[in-house]
């Protein structure tokens, strides 16, 4: 066990292209800006000018071009902060900023499916600590989603009911794997988790979008958000680094019975804040290996408090013997 040193950081840094007013590649400069803030990537991935072109030589070479959009979302003008850190309305903007970029790209003609998601820590490339997320939007709907919609879609149309809707009903009546909920949404480790502390979160009502939730939703799933990503914190008292995104409903105009709106989380800790799990012999040439049960990682993760380290009193106060576990309602 190896203690990660503590990070500190500035509220403002002026050398960061995402603090308020300052200047971004390209000399594009911030606003002074006191909320979220949405502006495109000045490094995108995807472009909306790309050249429409394919290649295919005897079908054993295939390739063809892809256009898209690609844009940052900064969740708070403080540059030390991060999402479990923020006051739930903070994070409820965040998520209404989500919805937002949804809708709009989605009205974009040629734009069929907008991946929302953030990669927090170097551990797993974000290139600047400045908290924020990412969407790439695309002409096409990537290889993943797209598995996801076929194997939702065979399940619909053999048993005429929805694939997570029914696991999460399993997974409820189970309990072993919960991690934490609320009214609107469930955090759980996934039977099929191979990263130590692998979690999906999932609508308990049966929406395929950010655009289909309610009002009261939109609180729950900026709750839950903050709940799960304070016990990642806690976990080992570090800036627990993942990848996190949304799974919803393609953009393209069809027709997606079976989609179930959902989000996966990967973190790569393994034992401490600085032993990680790394996907490599066997694992990339054969099947990923478990190094912890679903079953004992959801037991960790439900056994820490929600009240980030970071902000509890100190060990030995009235409010600091008072801040302990909070369990799950």
């Amino acid at each position: 066990m190896e203690e990660a040193p503590r990070e500190g950081r500035p509220s403002y840094d002026p050398a960061c292209y995402m603090c308020p007013g300052n200047a971004r590649a390209g000399g594009a400069r911030n606003p002074g800006y006191a909320g979220i803030y949405v502006f495109p990537n000045d490094f995108p991935a995807l472009l909306p000018d790309a050249p429409q072109g394919a290649l295919s030589w005897q079908g054993l070479l295939v390739a063809r071009s892809e256009r898209g959009l690609c844009r940052v979302v900064c969740f708070s003008p403080r540059h030390d902060l991060t999402l479990p850190e923020m006051p739930l309305p903070e994070v409820r903007r965040g998520g209404a900023a989500w919805t937002e970029q949804y809708r709009e790209l989605a009205a974009v003609p040629w734009i069929s499916h907008v991946q929302i998601f953030e990669n927090k820590g170097a551990m797993m490339g974000a290139s600047n600590p400045h908290p924020h997320s990412q969407i790439w939007a695309n002409e096409n709907i990537p290889l993943d989603p797209a598995k996801e919609i076929a194997a939702c879609t065979d399940y619909h149309q053999e048993k005429g009911r929805c694939l997570l809707c029914d696991y999460l009903a399993l997974e409820e009546r189970e309990e072993e794997r919960l991690v934490c909920a609320n009214e609107h949404f469930v955090a759980l480790v996934p039977f099929w988790a191979f990263w130590p502390f692998e979690t999906l979160l999932l609508s308990r009502r049966h929406v395929s979008a950010l655009t289909d939730l309610t009002p009261d939703e939109r609180t729950a799933l900026a709750d839950i958000l903050k709940r799960l990503t304070a016990r990642y914190d806690n976990l080992f008292q570090t800036e627990f680094p993942y990848s996190m995104g949304f799974h919803q409903r393609p953009t393209d105009g069809g027709d997606y019975p079976a989609l179930h709106f959902h989000a996966h989380y990967y973190p790569p800790l393994l034992r401490s804040a600085t032993v990680r799990k790394f996907m490599v012999g066997y694992e990339l040439l054969a099947n990923p290996q478990r190094d912890i049960t679903a079953e004992a990682s959801a037991e960790r993760l439900r056994e820490l408090s929600e009240v980030h380290y970071r902000q509890r009193p100190p060990e030995g106060t009235s409010a600091g013997r008072a801040t302990g576990r909070q369990d799950n309602p």
